[in-house]
């Protein structure tokens, strides 16, 4: 079940991020497992705003989350994270789903997100879920500017890729 998020959902929120973030010592990338999740008050601010969803496992704790803000007239997935060992069951597409449903109610375009170009369950999958990579001259304003935070934030601008997935003209 997906619901939207709340803000007493933030600490566990910070919690799922921190455990799927692990995986990423696996793959070379230790300071990506390192890093912090969003600050609880961020996480309170997007469930306060209904930018946030909450993927719920069967007995009804939170498995996964996802937040959502609005760039370059698109849903911007700011964050996407599932409990490993809830990955593959469908939480993320479910998350997806929710954020579709979110952006065609407002007459968004289509859906955004940046991530790990060689990260077998970053790239791979999104284009598994219908996201195309862009190329740099189809980068937005706001997009580009996501890319140039994410680059003073540290991260290597060389591995990461933006992705769009249009939402079906007939929801807008």
């Amino acid at each position: 079940m997906i619901r939207p998020g709340r803000p007493e959902d933030a600490e566990r929120l910070r919690e799922i991020e921190r455990e799927a973030g692990r995986r990423f010592a696996d793959v070379g990338l230790p300071e990506i497992a390192a890093d912090e999740p969003p600050a609880a008050e961020r996480l309170e601010a997007y469930a306060a705003a209904g930018r946030c969803w909450v993927a719920l496992d069967p007995d009804g704790a939170p498995a996964g989350y996802v937040i959502v803000d609005v760039v370059d007239g698109c849903a911007h997935v700011e964050q996407l994270s599932v409990l490993p060992h809830h990955q593959g069951q469908g939480l993320g597409r479910r998350l997806l789903g929710a954020v579709e449903a979110w952006g065609a109610g407002r007459g968004l375009r289509a859906l955004t997100l940046t991530t790990f170009a060689d990260v077998p369950w970053n790239r791979p999958l999104y284009e598994h879920l219908g996201f195309r990579c862009l190329a740099e001259d189809e980068l937005g304003p706001g997009l580009a500017g996501v890319r140039d935070a994410e680059a003073a934030h540290g991260l290597d601008p060389s591995s990461r890729v933006a992705m769009r997935r249009e939402l079906p003209a007939r929801e807008r």
